[in-house]
Formats: C-alpha cells, sequence, structure tokens
C-alpha cells in the first residue's frame, strides 16, 4: 500500500500574484498552504513508502549525513538505482 500526500500546484504569475491550482478540490476549505518543491514532494513521498515497507538497503551504512546535501540524495547513499526509483514511482 503506497502513501500519498495530498498536493495540488501553488502557481506564481509574472507581477507575483499566487492562485492554487487543485483539480481535484482536496484544499477546497483549507485556509493556509505550505510549497514544497515538486520533486522533493516525491522524494518525501518515495521516502515515506520505504519506510512503510522497511525497505530501506543499508540505513546503518550512511553515517553523518551533511546539512547542505539534499534529501534527494538519500536514495543514492541507500544504494538505489534510477530503475529502483523509476519502480517505486510507479507504485504511487
Amino acid at each position: 500500500m503506497a502513501y500519498k500526500i495530498d498536493n495540488a500546484i501553488i502557481k506564481k504569475d509574472k507581477d507575483g500574484k499566487i492562485s492554487l491550482i487543485d483539480p481535484e478540490n482536496v484544499f477546497g476549505d483549507v485556509d493556509a498552504f505550505i510549497a514544497i518543491k515538486s520533486d522533493d514532494l516525491i522524494t518525501i513521498q518515495l521516502l515515506i513508502n520505504s519506510i512503510m515497507k522497511n525497505d530501506f538497503k543499508s540505513w546503518k551504512e550512511l553515517g553523518t549525513i551533511p546539512d547542505s546535501e539534499p534529501i534527494k540524495s538519500l536514495f543514492v547513499r541507500l544504494g538505489y538505482s534510477r530503475e529502483d526509483i523509476a519502480k517505486m514511482l510507479k507504485e504511487f
């Protein structure tokens, strides 16, 4: 079972006006939003799904991760290939 984070697109036009693109009306009654880059959102969803499946290959070998390193690098550090990540993406 894959876990899905409810999400929509927050778009800013050239004048700085922000609009919400929410075709499924998930956020129809919500007054506040948080913006996350789409690739980071996908990474978070993949991490949550991997944790739920207990599917990580080698957490102990990660060691200390520098604060400046992006979260996306966790999959590479854990030994996942592009094919592994593509397979996980197809699951949700």
